[in-house]
């Protein structure tokens, strides 16, 4: 399966880089990459993380049609900051989804690790959801999420992927600093 892990783990590099650097490419590398993790963790039975997945597959789609629609593209296209009422909504909603997937895995599958897995399913829906709408905090959540994820990676024996998520850490750490710059957020 380390093939298959690492073509996955490649173009979710591929992909990352490409949403730090605004190109909406970034959303069909992703989602290819997204449906193969998708069978990669239902085999290692992080149940959690494969419904993650599907749901990144919906927000790879979502992200691809808000940065090309055709009737927004200048507006679409601009990085923004969420004002702290609008971050602490988002973390508290990523704790919901967490107790509410968390509570399942752990009682009714026989998932590796449900709490765990389910907490960073939680928060990296809402990481994704702001890195769809360009919001500058993305980067902030994703750096810290994209940490746990190694350790929940290398107990799992997923080598290439907490490899590849080390390097997501690092990529987010530029993301950040990369749209910190934008023009866009200068006129705010």
């Amino acid at each position: 399966m380390s093939g298959l892990e690492l073509i996955a783990a490649l173009l979710g590099v591929t992909a990352v880089w490409l949403t730090v650097k605004q190109n909406a490419w970034c959303w069909p590398i992703g989602l290819v990459m997204v449906l193969i993790y998708a069978w990669l963790f239902y085999t290692v039975k992080l149940y959690s993380g494969m419904l993650l997945q599907f749901a990144y597959a919906v927000l790879q789609l979502y992200g691809w049609w808000q940065w090309k629609r055709p009737d927004r593209v200048e507006d679409a296209r601009q990085v923004s900051r969420l004002s702290t009422p609008t971050v602490l909504i988002g973390l508290a909603a990523g704790l919901g989804l967490s107790i509410t997937l968390g509570a399942p895995m752990a009682y009714w599958t026989d998932a590796a690790l449900p709490w765990l897995d389910a907490t960073l399913t939680g928060f990296s829906l809402i990481a994704q959801l702001w890195m769809a709408q360009k919001r500058l905090q993305c980067w902030l959540l994703w750096m810290v999420v994209d940490v746990v994820y190694v350790g929940q990676y290398l107990h799992q024996q997923l080598y290439f992927t907490a490899a590849f998520f080390a390097v997501l850490t690092l990529i987010a750490v530029r993301g950040w600093f990369e749209w910190r710059r934008d023009p866009a957020l200068a006129s705010v």
